[in-house]
């Protein structure tokens, strides 16, 4: 094991990704070298940033610890921490199932790990952060909580209500990672569109936005969980006008039967959603909207089911991943519903949706070949460059691939790109010369 090394870890959200890097900049200024994700974490130190929004995301969070803690029995690292929204849920729990750990921080006093190694918070280092992401991008958290209490959902359980970061320190955060060579960013929240309101009454996120598109060397913003109940209009106006706006807009939408919204406390109907989706195709001309959508909530009928395929049918969302209902202690609908929808049931209306999604995508992807996108490059692997247009984000969106051998091209850099062929999800395309 390397001395003054620590291997973090990060499960999750990008939220999570941002605290991992704060962390790393202050323990780097410290003196400790970190690497993050690492196939092979050789370090003396491993810290493991945990998830525990649903079951799945829950079990890999335990067996990531449960891995580390081996090895720390076996004496292959020295010490092991764990932060994040796990432990933030189920410290005590897991203090006395995995004992091995040395120590448990929750989401918001991980920085506490920085005394208890003996070492101290560098104050020219605050907001700060070691980017793990590729040089040209980064998320950027514009608030922590949740304050809209979903029947089903435990995020507001772990991070509290909504606190909105000042905009004056988002935007100094923007400057600084755009001198450090950043050119895009992803303006990540749990409840985006609530931003403000919390300092003034007022939803503030369309001036935000918009500011953020005024500092000079932006290339392109994008905008991750908006909430669809009192959408702020205001924004479609700045990524209509906006030209490093992208037209792109994740909006978990997860229903849209009226008795599954009400019984999911998602304050807002069939019809308002249909409308929501109308205005911003219309308002933003060639918007491209990702969303999240749930199936086997308690009580979902067959009726139910079949309104949610015709809604996506109608939609056709460019981007759309679904998952099954997974109950969460403390929940609203885990107090109050039972989880009556068999696990079969679940996955195969699953399978479903999700098949006629795949549809819906190949149609987008084929739709685009013979046109020109600007595209971003964001690696060389194998025979390709790997690049994204505005209407992808880093991880989770289609990529596009262009060939290696016909022209070098720059990681970071952007290309006007022909598409010349899709499949499913990703496209191919050549850099057109001017």
């Amino acid at each position: 094991m390397k001395k003054n090394q620590i291997d973090f870890i990060t499960l999750g959200c990008s939220k999570n990704l941002v605290d991992s890097e704060l962390l790393m900049k202050q323990f780097e200024a410290n003196g400790y070298k970190c690497t993050h994700d690492s196939k092979n974490p050789n370090g003396e130190i491993v810290v493991i940033n945990t998830c525990g929004f649903i079951g799945d995301a829950k079990e890999e969070s335990v067996n990531t610890i449960l891995e580390f803690a081996d090895a720390k029995e076996c004496g292959r690292i020295r010490k092991l921490y764990v932060m994040g929204c796990l432990s933030q849920r189920y410290k005590s729990e897991l203090e006395k199932e995995i004992p091995q750990v040395d120590k448990y921080y929750g989401k918001f006093d991980f920085k506490q790990l920085l005394n208890d190694l003996g070492k101290a918070e560098v104050p020219s280092c605050n907001g700060q952060r070691l980017l793990t992401t590729p040089h040209h991008y980064a998320y950027i958290k514009i608030s922590e909580g949740c304050d809209r209490h979903c029947a089903y959902c435990a995020i507001p359980l772990i991070t509290g209500r909504h606190v909105s970061r000042p905009k004056s320190e988002i935007l100094d955060e923007v400057r600084m990672l755009v001198a450090s060579g950043v050119k895009e960013f992803q303006i990540i929240a749990q409840e985006l569109t609530y931003y403000g309101i919390d300092i003034d009454g007022k939803q503030h996120i369309a001036d935000l936005v918009s500011d953020i598109s005024d500092i000079p060397g932006v290339k392109w913003i994008r905008l991750h969980y908006a909430y669809p109940t009192c959408f702020p209009y205001e924004l479609l106006a700045v990524m209509r006008e906006k030209p490093n706006v992208c037209k792109y807009l994740d909006i978990a939408l997860q229903h849209i039967s009226d008795n599954m919204l009400s019984a999911m406390r998602r304050h807002i109907t069939k019809a308002e959603t249909y409308a929501l989706i109308e205005r911003l195709r219309k308002e933003v001309p060639g918007i491209h909207i990702r969303t999240t959508l749930m199936v086997g909530f308690p009580n979902e009928s067959d009726d139910d089911f079949n309104e949610l395929m015709e809604f996506t049918k109608w939609a056709r969302f460019e981007r759309m991943g679904a998952f099954a209902y997974s109950e969460e202690e403390g929940t609203y609908s885990a107090i109050h519903y039972e989880d009556n929808i068999s696990q079969s049931v679940k996955q195969a209306r699953l399978d479903k949706l999700m098949a006629l999604q795949q549809e819906i995508s190949t149609e987008i992807a084929a739709s685009k070949v013979g046109k020109v996108f600007r595209v971003i490059i964001d690696r060389k692997e194998g025979d390709y460059y790997i690049g994204r247009t505005e209407f992808s984000s880093p991880e989770v969106d289609p990529e596009v691939l262009i060939p290696a051998d016909v022209k070098q091209l720059r990681t970071g850099a952007f290309y006007d790109v022909r598409i010349t062929d899709s499949e499913e999800f990703d496209l191919y395309g050549i850099v057109v010369t001017h």
